[in-house]
């Protein structure tokens, strides 16, 4: 069946000399995979290998058999051109990090208008402001309202966040804990939107722990979730 949709780049990995192997979130189907022939070969086709870096923004027009197998797309173009994106070093780490994050943990291929709408707005935010250093950490955890575990937030006053149970309590319990400067800062992104990131001042050993702590409630609730590789590059270039 031929559709014609928005799609939100997660990966693409080089397929023999000259073809791609696209991952991309659609806003008609979800989490689709695709076989691009030779595109890294030819200048003149429709399709060029610069629309598939990590998170563009892209209407595809794509045959999908919806089989479990790769599918093929007929055009793309970009709907949204970065200014900022993939050219800001500091942007564009962060933008492999949380591709790799996301490539990790979306797997269902059907659709999610809600998380379509929250990637495609996100990553146009990140694109157009400068204090962008909060901006990984409140991305990740409002994902989790999407992905399905975001916290309870109903004993927010208590002393220690249980990262297995996704809840608050008053003693530590023997899963994983957040408590103590930890703990604040993760409280301090509850129920703030993009434009008040800016206002939670951490320095650069806080804001590390607090990412790590989020990776690991990532890993404790999805299955098969792997650590991403490029959180060593994100660390160092947020030093």
């Amino acid at each position: 069946m031929q559709v014609t949709t928005k799609a939100i780049v997660l990966s693409s990995i080089k397929y023999g000399d000259t073809s791609l192997i696209v991952r991309a979130y659609t806003l008609s189907d979800g989490l689709k995979s695709y076989l691009l022939k030779g595109v890294l070969a030819s200048r003149k086709g429709k399709l060029k290998s610069a629309y598939f870096q990590p998170l563009t923004q892209l209407e595809l027009v794509a045959n999908h058999k919806n089989k479990g197998t790769l599918e093929s797309i007929r055009e793309a173009k970009v709907y949204y051109p970065y200014q900022t994106l993939h050219t800001d070093i500091s942007k564009n780490s962060m933008t492999l990090f949380l591709a790799e994050m996301l490539g990790n943990s979306i797997y269902e291929e059907e659709p999610n208008k809600g998380l379509f709408h929250f990637l495609e707005a996100s990553m146009q935010w990140l694109d157009t402001h400068q204090e962008i250093f909060n901006f990984h950490l409140f991305f990740l955890l409002d994902l989790t309202k999407y992905l399905g575990f975001y916290p309870d937030t109903s004993y927010a006053h208590e002393a220690y966040f249980d990262l297995l149970e996704g809840e608050f309590t008053k003693m530590p319990s023997l899963h994983p804990n957040l408590t103590d400067k930890n703990l604040e800062y993760f409280k301090q992104f509850l129920g703030i939107n993009f434009d008040g990131i800016h206002t939670i001042k951490m320095n650069k050993i806080d804001r590390q722990e607090l990412l790590k702590s989020l990776v690991l409630y990532y890993e404790l609730h999805l299955q098969g979730f792997r650590r991403p590789k490029s959180l060593a590059v994100l660390n160092e270039v947020f030093r």
